[in-house]
């Protein structure tokens, strides 16, 4: 009986290629996301410890020109954590996108898979099937040859 061959190797095996870069990506921009998210807490701090500091000098008292500057700092940090907050959200709404991407090819891998694992199955049985009668014909072949030795 010839070697099994299953006829979507090809494919299955494109399918596979795809799911792995798919992953990669997916994998790349999660560590976008980790990277960013490290950037937003480091804005997010500076302008906790701003604002800490402003307000414990303008309980003391301070002059208006520092107050001034501290209040536009805070106002620019405010604005740095807006951005980097929208990026942040646009690098998650992107490994979103990968992950429902990586989700379905995932799926259309394991629906080929499961056609190769069935045909296979399938294979060995006929397979199975086959030596089980070459079995049979070498037994039939030895007792009726041992029939006609004992005859003679």
């Amino acid at each position: 009986m010839k070697k099994f061959q299953f006829s979507l190797d090809n494919v299955l095996e494109y399918k596979r290629q795809v799911l792995d870069s798919l992953e990669v990506e997916h994998g790349a921009l999660t560590a976008k996301v980790r990277r960013q998210e490290t950037v937003l807490a480091d804005a997010e701090r500076r302008y906790a410890r701003t604002n800490e500091e402003y307000r414990e000098k303008k309980a003391i008292g301070m002059r208006v020109v520092e107050a001034v500057s501290y209040e536009t700092g805070l106002r620019v940090l405010e604005q740095e954590i807006r951005r980097e907050a929208e990026v942040l959200q646009s690098f998650r709404q992107q490994t979103e996108v990968k992950r429902r991407e990586m989700v379905a090819a995932k799926q259309d891998t394991s629906s080929i898979e499961k056609i190769r694992e069935k045909k296979l199955e399938c294979y060995n049985k006929e397979l199975q099937k086959v030596q089980e009668k070459l079995i049979d014909d070498l037994i039939c072949a030895r007792s009726s040859s041992c029939r006609q030795e004992n005859v003679l």
